[in-house]
């Protein structure tokens, strides 16, 4: 059996930041190989410098902010050999002597790239056309090829552009040409994004994250997509991912990053399998797993937090100017639920089931029919007025703590906003001598007595709770990792004191490790203040580490519901076997 060639090879890589007479190494002295029609997997937690490493490769990184102290990046598109001896007969060429400007002939050409969120990578402004079409012409017209050549003709694009969406396994793709990045599915924008780096069909394809945030049956779907056309044009892939589910099911070999070091690497069987390193175990052993935390009381001595009884959530297609609307969209249909003090019900279904739907309905942020009692007492028919100072009892944690936080405001003023505006809420309703809060709801009949010194006591005392330093409540969002912008997050929404937390994705854009110690630290919260959650994900390892109860849902209807072990174990509906089957172990 004959060798395969080797398509790129990276050697004594170090990646470097300077910012004045400060100088940041990132990435250091990192050598591999990815041979030709072969996966490579680069795994490794935030900031582990897995990224910079695809993005050296590209020569993406901010130059001359970023500069490489020592290093060589060799790439054969003929497929020649270019290992480290760069045998006479080869024709590598090195490309971090290269030119920027000379880049344009590699990327999209050569080398294609996918890009971790394909909402923020596609211009929102330009169709899918438009898009895929200036990637196809840019290759076409790129500086290494004949002179003679030039831009295709519009008809010959839009026919390149339709076979590529073909390619991808897009839906009618003669229907999305003039559609928006904001007009697709999940799914539907990451097969435009492959299409895009497929364009010209490259000899290495880099794929960043590209499952990060999908639904399981839609992320194996993409696996299978790249799996596909891999074999078809015989490329090579370097992925870059912190999920070894993904890593088991695509990758030939596998490197494990650390602190910009590659510390451990070998094929993709022995290393998840068998791993030698400290930090790859580590890695291994954070995969959500284990039975929900066991329950101390039956359901009948535990009070009822919520209790939704045929809720429903219509919207109108099309609001005509005059008359009446006879077009409807059934967003959620005959949902009823209880849930109980200390229990957490696991919420799953793909993107656009209604999950989140679910969540924003009881929140009353959207309206509803239907009734929807909290701690006993039915808030369907109140105003925002009077939810308002209701809301101390639900709170809720989204899945992106970077986009949720704001950049401008530091964490003691994120943790503390919900104290403030509760504060200016009792004030104004206390003028009106209304009634503001019911007595079972347990919020904090102290509020409007509340005093800057008061909250500081608060935010530090929660910020401990949730494994925070009150030594940083100063520093801003990006002065914090990823996991410790969830904490400040969770710190948020928990220093109001809620019954009811809702999680919407809180784990999916955090690495393994820290998704562990994420969940560690919402079980013991619940523990300890008996707070009951609504679950909301698509990933199903993590519902049944966290989930007493599962309830889910496909196109707004519930068609399981059950005790978490049953629901899991043992799927009834065809659906839920379909979305059990799809999970990458």
């Amino acid at each position: 059996m004959s060798q395969k060639k080797t398509i790129l090879s990276v050697n004594d890589l170090c990646v470097s930041f300077r910012q004045g007479d400060k100088h940041t190494h990132i990435v250091k002295n990192i050598s591999f190989d990815v041979q030709h029609n072969t996966t490579v997997a680069l795994v490794g937690e935030s900031g582990s410098g897995k990224s910079l490493t695809a993005h050296a490769i590209m020569r993406l990184l901010p130059y001359p902010v970023a500069y490489h102290p020592s290093g060589e990046i060799w790439f054969s598109s003929d497929n020649d050999v270019c290992a480290r001896n760069h045998e006479a007969n080869s024709k590598p060429q090195e490309l971090l002597s290269r030119s920027l400007k000379s880049m344009t002939a590699i990327r999209g050409h050569d080398i294609g790239m996918i890009f971790q969120e394909p909402m923020s990578a596609l211009n929102p402004l330009q169709t899918i056309e438009a898009q895929i079409g200036e990637s196809v012409n840019l290759g076409h017209c790129s500086p290494d090829k004949a002179a003679s050549q030039k831009k295709l003709s519009k008809n010959a694009t839009r026919e390149q552009v339709l076979a590529l969406l073909r390619q991808v396994h897009i839906v009618d793709p003669e229907s999305k040409l003039k559609s928006h990045p904001h007009e697709l599915s999940g799914g539907q924008r990451q097969r435009v994004m492959i299409a895009m780096a497929l364009a010209n069909r490259p000899k290495l394809l880099i794929a960043d994250e590209p499952t990060t945030a999908l639904d399981v049956t839609v992320q194996k779907e993409i696996l299978d997509l790249l799996k596909e056309l891999q074999q078809q044009y015989q490329m090579s892939i370097l992925l870059i991912t912190h999920d070894l589910g993904v890593v088991k099911y695509l990758a030939d070999e596998v490197l494990v990053m650390q602190h910009g070091e590659i510390v451990e690497r070998g094929d993709t069987q022995t290393v998840l399998h068998q791993p030698q390193n400290d930090y790859t175990k580590l890695l291994v052993d954070s995969h959500p797993k284990g039975e929900p935390v066991e329950l101390q009381r039956l359901d009948s001595e535990c009070s009822v937090v919520v209790e939704t009884k045929h809720l429903n959530v219509i919207y109108s297609k099309n609001k005509p100017m005059f008359g009446k609307c006879k077009d409807f969209f059934i967003a959620l249909e005959n949902i009823n639920f209880k849930l109980h003090e200390g229990r957490t019900l696991g919420v799953l279904g793909e993107s656009g089931s209604g999950k989140s739907t679910l969540a924003l309905a009881i929140l009353k942020l959207i309206q509803s029919r239907g009734v929807i009692e909290l701690e006993g007492r039915d808030i369907s028919a109140l105003n925002e007025n009077q939810v308002r100072p209701l809301r101390c009892a639900m709170q809720v944690v989204f899945q992106d703590p970077f986009s949720s936080l704001s950049p401008r405001m530091s964490a003691k003023q994120i943790i503390s906003e919900g104290l403030h505006l509760q504060n200016l809420s009792i004030k104004k309703e206390s003028i009106k001598k209304e009634s503001v809060q019911s007595e079972s709801f347990n919020s904090k009949p102290t509020a409007k007595q509340l005093c800057e010194a008061d909250i500081d006591k608060m935010v530090d005392a929660i910020m401990i709770e949730v494994g925070l330093d009150p030594e940083t409540k100063y520093r801003y969002p990006h002065e914090f990792s990823g996991g410790q912008r969830q904490r400040i997050a969770i710190a948020r929404a928990f220093i109001l004191n809620p019954r009811l937390v809702f999680l919407d994705e809180p784990t999916s854009a955090l690495d393994r490790a820290v998704q562990m110690q994420v969940i560690n630290l919402l079980r013991k919260l619940q523990q300890q203040r008996k707070l009951s959650y609504v679950f909301i994900s698509h990933d199903i390892h993590v519902v049944k580490a966290m989930s007493h109860k599962v309830m889910v849902i496909k196109s707004g209807e519930v068609v399981e519901h059950g005790d978490a072990k049953d629901v899991l174990e043992n799927p009834q509906h065809p659906y839920t076997q379909k979305l059990l089957q799809a999970t990458l172990d």
